[in-house]
């Protein structure tokens, strides 16, 4: 018995001695990681203060999926701010005489993804109380500052019937109707604010309608949407793609030049990743696009840049916590803010957690392919725990 005991500690040694002295140095949460993610294509950053604490596979690009709204986030933020507002504007070619506009009445959008009936109806109470009694034409949805574009290179063909609507500059109740998207938000609109002027005692003589707006009008009534920090929470919680391809487009127009298109928008966030020293392929701002590449390492870095911004707190409050939005039951009891994304066979997750070792925050991001949406998620989980608890 006691040479059999003999044999085995001596197995154990020359296992123990087999193993590179830098290896058996590495806390054992990086090793578990590395076993959790053997033989699965999946990349791993980990990091605290611009400092690497874990790396597998960091430098293979990636398809983000919705970490691309991760992306458009970080880079509208720094574009226009955390309390930039989108205004909408009623308009005319000149203001109301004794109560009549002599002519058409525009509704202009710049890009507020979230106007509904209520916006209509503010505006349309607003016009009134100026006096206006009478419009001897139509009251007509503008069509202009953003292209009507609908598609991105990698996009499925059913994603703008299934997954997106089309994204205008002005919008109305998300453009669907009963859950189907429309390709004339903007007459639905006209249509809309026409019957609420009616409500309000204003007669409109002509039939609502749509169009570019024409230069020089002259605002009677205008709205503004929530503060952009708010409009990437209702995007980010629940990964709202309409949302995500709305401000993209809003980005395009501001950071390049109307008519705002999805690859404007995409071109604007590859160059403020470049800018950050960061090299990321864009098609859209949604991350629908299976064309959509960064790899981990990346990520972190942007990440980091964030941090370093004025807005880097209210963007990672944006994200979903644990059992929140697209955390839902998942990640219980862990304290994290982060981005989730999922294609077919595609997944990522992104952001910050609490590392309860070093008492501060971790920033990480998980990149995967090749695997079901159930085993991917396991995974996730499973290295985000690892990370929570004993990493620093």
């Amino acid at each position: 018995m006691r040479a059999l005991r003999s044999l085995a500690c001596a197995a154990v040694l020359a296992a123990l001695l087999a193993v590179p002295a830098v290896a058996r140095a590495e806390p054992w949460w990086k090793h578990r990681i590395d076993q959790l993610t053997a033989g699965h294509a999946i990349s791993v950053a980990v990091g605290n203060d611009g400092t690497f604490l874990y790396r597998r596979r960091p430098t293979v690009r990636r398809a983000p999926a919705s970490n691309e709204k991760l992306l458009l986030s970080m880079a509208i933020l720094g574009a226009l701010g955390p309390d930039f507002q989108i205004q909408t504007r009623v308009a005319a070619a000149s203001p109301p005489v004794d109560g009549v506009i002599d002519g058409d009445v525009w509704i202009v959008g710049r890009g507020d993804p979230l106007i509904d009936a209520a916006g209509l109806a503010a505006l349309a109470k607003q016009i009134a109380a100026a006096g206006v009694t009478r419009i001897q034409g139509s009251v007509i949805g503008s069509t202009s500052y953003f292209g009507h574009d609908w598609f991105a290179p990698g996009w499925r063909d059913d994603f703008p019937r299934d997954e997106v609507a089309l994204p205008t500059a002005l919008t109305f109740q998300r453009n669907q109707v009963h859950g189907v998207h429309i390709h004339r938000p903007e007459l639905l609109a006209a249509r809309t604010l026409t019957h609420r002027l009616e409500l309000h005692g204003v007669a409109v003589h002509g039939r609502a309608a749509e169009g570019r707006a024409p230069a020089g009008l002259s605002a009677i009534a205008k709205i503004e949407s929530q503060p952009l920090i708010d409009l990437l929470h209702r995007q980010n919680i629940d990964s709202v793609n309409f949302i995500a391809e709305v401000l993209g487009k809003l980005l395009g127009a501001r950071t390049m030049n109307p008519d705002g298109t999805i690859a404007k928008g995409a071109s604007a966030i590859e160059a403020w990743a470049q800018a950050n020293g960061v090299g990321v392929t864009a098609f859209d701002s949604s991350g629908l696009s299976y064309a959509n590449r960064i790899d981990a390492v990346g990520m972190l870095r942007l990440l980091w840049a964030a941090d370093a911004a004025p807005w880097g707190g209210q963007l990672r409050l944006s994200l979903p916590h644990a059992n929140e939005g697209t955390l839902g039951d998942r990640l219980r009891g862990v304290h994290l803010r982060a981005k989730t994304g999922t294609l077919k066979h595609r997944s990522a997750l992104s952001g910050w957690v609490w590392l309860e070792r070093g008492g501060t925050w971790g920033e990480f991001s998980i990149l995967s392919q090749g695997m079901s949406y159930t085993e991917e998620k396991r995974l996730e989980d499973r290295i985000v725990r690892l990370i929570a608890g004993y990493a620093r």
